[in-house]
């Protein structure tokens, strides 16, 4: 069986072990890009994982696939943590460039990313989100919908009206 085919529950901590090496690289991608912060990615991302694992008997394979319900839990878990801290942090951090070399290039990504960052820091909560499930996450639109409770049409236009208009604003 495929990792990302809808199974009952994980039978043991091999199938566990696998579905957790599959989804946590998505998963914290989703925190990061959505939080800017690597170290809180770390800890909702762990968060997230201890949630799934105390309810994995709840989660039910006719209902959705295992990464539709992790990322459901995903979300509310970073809803909890904007309750609690009623911040948005910048996504200064979130960019980690490993395989620059010189300093000419390491200007030019910071520049980058800085516009990004304030493009995306200008967009409404849902936009962000939707970027941060499609983009950080690589979750499909299909998948966010099934997330987010929001159409697939509904999510694609959404996402390509918010991709078109910070190419726009790119640009200026």
């Amino acid at each position: 069986m495929s990792l990302l085919t809808p199974f009952i529950v994980p039978a043991g901590e091999a199938e566990w072990e696998a579905l957790y090496t599959t989804e946590m690289p998505r998963v914290y991608n989703f925190f990061r890009y959505r939080l800017g912060d690597e170290q809180m990615a770390e800890d909702l991302t762990s968060v997230t994982f201890e949630k799934a694992w105390r309810g994995r008997a709840r989660y039910r394979r006719d209902l959705a696939a295992f990464s539709t319900w992790l990322f459901s839990i995903a979300r509310n878990v970073a809803i909890d943590y904007y309750r609690q801290r009623h911040v948005e942090v910048a996504l200064e951090e979130a960019s980690h460039n490993a395989d620059e070399h010189t300093p000419e290039l390491i200007v030019e990504k910071k520049a980058q990313f800085s516009q990004l960052s304030t493009l995306l820091a200008r967009l409404p909560s849902r936009e962000r989100e939707l970027l941060a499930m499609k983009y950080g996450a690589g979750l499909t639109n299909r998948e966010i919908a099934q997330v987010t409770g929001l159409s697939e049409s509904n999510v694609g236009t959404i996402l390509y009206r918010t991709v078109q208009g910070l190419r726009a604003e790119w640009q200026e």
